[in-house]
């Protein structure tokens, strides 16, 4: 959701905060603000902090923006509105009354009223509707010429979630930072530091980063940094390098990040996919699961715990898990389990699933299965998320930095780990030897068979543009393609803002098709296995109807073609792996629909990259 910035060094400020918080747009928010302290350079009396916020986008915030602002200690931040309207005085940051400190805030702060209505009988005015501005009003209330001190004499008050980083004008050039539930990067330069809320805002300035973990406070100035926890205990930083390159959060030549990212598939499924299929023993290799062969055989079910897109990988994995490793699986939705008193049954093993990491949903979810005494294994794709670190192991998935709002590459690659974790299982119950080798041969196949589905896109940017102005879509798919139906539904949602909703195409019949009219179209997944001739019995109720079809099948698939509206042939390929073919066309179906009508692609209304709030 929310980004942070922080930096304090030799260079200006104001263009470094401007600059991460540009790399932080795909993040999602409304308004953007920095806080800078003008340094007098001359030893005089200190000028108070400067404060200049906007609402709207980046580039409001960058015109008004002195190109020439002193100062070289600031803070800088995109908000996603939780607590009052969208506007610039609700945008952060937030000083106090004296203007000394400054402040910014990502996360939800529980007990703000009774903390503000404890300080408004002190004097204090608050002019903003935020839980936020609370903290800077406490810090400076608690400040006693230690701004670090001060910071957790404050933390010690709240109870909520928050990554922050916090500045006095008394104490040039230190920026104290903090987390809980909400992440925060420190970046280690050649005289200079950084503090951000992801890596992306600082890879231009050094790769050289500190994860912090919750409950973590950091202190840096130009020279240096100290981590320490609420009660003062100093703690030894674990010094981590950043493996990618600034190119990978560029656009390279394409329109916008969807599209690039979209095209980028073949590549990132992959990295997925690289060193860790044995094609000698027709199994795979993990370096991260942490799990002996004989606690992986001792497992009776599985459990995945997401949310959202990554959910949808999840549904898919279970469906694997169940027909191939012959393992009882469910997908838990991560927002729904914490809050059901969930059973933690021996003998199972849990996932959870993000591809940042920091979904706090799946989090707290994860939190709690692993309380009750479960094992939980991480698949995530940012080295260093919060999740990577708490779970018991885990599987990278290695899509790169993936920076389109709507997931797309980061859920296949999500899917290429389930293939290679269900084989690994499967093939320590029932599946022979030959059988894994076969496997891992469809599976090495699938980066060429999705490079060919992507030769599709001007078929199918045709046919987005017939329907691009329809109010609503059904997306209907059977077994293993049932999850990527309602994938397709939520890409077109999150970014043409259609409605659309994902249905098992048996239950149609069951009240769904009553919404079926001329103006209704219906995106069918159809199957190359047993289940393809009841696909097509749904296609024909559609269709007797007067509802539009959009077919999505196997190239040469006549019969298919004679009954769609319109036909999109997917290459040929084992009925098992067919997720990996038939979520691109409903990728590019959404993604051309929204440029039909003039959406912001990468940053659709309303929606966050990353989930860091309940």
């Amino acid at each position: 959701m929310c980004g942070i910035v922080g930096y304090t060094g030799p260079k200006q400020a104001s263009r470094i905060l401007v600059e991460g918080l540009k790399r932080l747009e795909y993040r999602g928010y409304d308004s953007a603000g920095i806080a800078v302290r003008e340094d007098d350079e001359a030893g005089g009396s200190q000028k108070p902090i400067v404060l200049i916020k906007k609402q709207g986008k980046i580039a409001e915030l960058r015109k008004a923006v002195p190109k020439d602002m002193a100062g070289h200690a600031g803070i800088g931040h995109t908000r996603w509105a939780t607590h009052g309207a969208v506007n610039d005085i609700n945008a952060h940051p937030h000083l106090d009354a004296s203007g000394k400190v400054a402040i910014v805030h990502n996360g939800i702060i529980e007990n703000y009223m009774s903390l503000k209505e404890m300080l408004e009988k002190k004097g204090v005015v608050f002019i903003s509707e935020t839980d936020s501005e609370v903290i800077a009003h406490l810090v400076a209330y608690l400040y006693r010429g230690d701004l670090e001190a001060a910071v957790k004499a404050a933390l010690g008050q709240l109870k909520g979630t928050y990554g922050i980083a916090v500045m006095h004008a008394d104490e040039p050039g230190r920026i104290v930072g903090a987390r809980n539930g909400s992440p925060l990067v420190v970046g280690i330069g050649d005289g200079e530091m950084l503090l951000a809320s992801d890596v992306t805002a600082m890879l231009a300035h050094t790769k050289r980063v500190v994860y912090l973990n919750d409950g973590e406070v950091v202190s840096i100035t130009p020279a240096d940094f100290r981590i320490s926890d609420l009660s003062d205990q100093a703690i030894d930083p674990k010094i981590d390098l950043v493996t990618w390159e600034l190119g990978a959060i560029e656009k390279e030549g394409f329109s916008c990040y969807m599209e690039k990212e979209i095209f980028e598939q073949p590549e990132s499924i992959e990295r997925a996919l690289s060193g860790r299929m044995d094609m000698e023993y027709g199994t795979v290799k993990f370096g991260g699961l942490n799990l002996s062969k004989k606690e992986l055989l001792a497992i009776q079910r599985v459990r995945v715990i997401a949310a959202g897109t990554s959910w949808h990988a999840g549904l898919v994995g279970c469906h694997l898990f169940e027909s191939i490793a012959r393992l009882p699986a469910v997908s838990e939705l991560a927002s729904e389990l914490r809050y059901r008193n969930p059973v933690v049954e021996p003998e199972t093993l849990y996932f959870a699933v993000s591809q940042s990491g920091e979904t706090a949903d799946t989090l707290y979810a994860m939190r709690e299965i692993q309380r009750r005494g479960g094992s939980v294994l991480g698949i995530c794709n940012v080295v260093g998320s919060t999740i990577a670190r708490e779970s018991d192991g885990g599987v990278y998935v290695h899509s790169g930095p993936e920076i389109a709002v709507a997931s797309t590459k980061a859920f296949t690659s999500q899917l290429a780990a389930f293939y290679l974790v269900t084989l690994a299982m499967a093939r320590m119950h029932d599946m022979s030897h030959h059988e894994g080798v076969r496997f891992l041969e469809n599976l090495k196949a699938v980066p060429e068979l999705v490079r060919k589905t992507l030769g599709l896109r001007d078929h199918i940017q045709k046919i987005a543009k017939k329907y691009a102005h329809a109010k609503d879509f059904l997306f209907l798919g059977r077994g293993i393609l049932y999850p990527i139906a309602m994938e397709g539904a939520l890409k077109l949602k999150e970014i043409s803002y259609i409605h659309a909703e994902g249905y098992a195409a048996g239950e149609i019949k069951h009240g769904p098709i009553a919404l079926i009219s001329p103006d209704t179209p219906s995106i069918f997944l159809v199957p190359n296995d047993h289940l393809r001739e009841k696909t097509i019995t749904s296609m024909k109720e559609i269709k007797a109807r007067g509802g539009p079809v959009v077919a999505i099948a196997e190239e040469g698939d006549e019969l298919v073609a004679s009954i769609a509206d319109d036909y999109i042939p997917v290459p040929k390929c084992d009925a098992r792996f067919q997720p990996f073919t038939m979520v691109i066309p409903v990728q590019l179906f959404a993604y051309f629909c929204a440029l039909e009508l003039g959406r912001d692609v990468d940053q659709p209304r309303n929606l966050a990259k990353s989930v860091t709030v309940e």
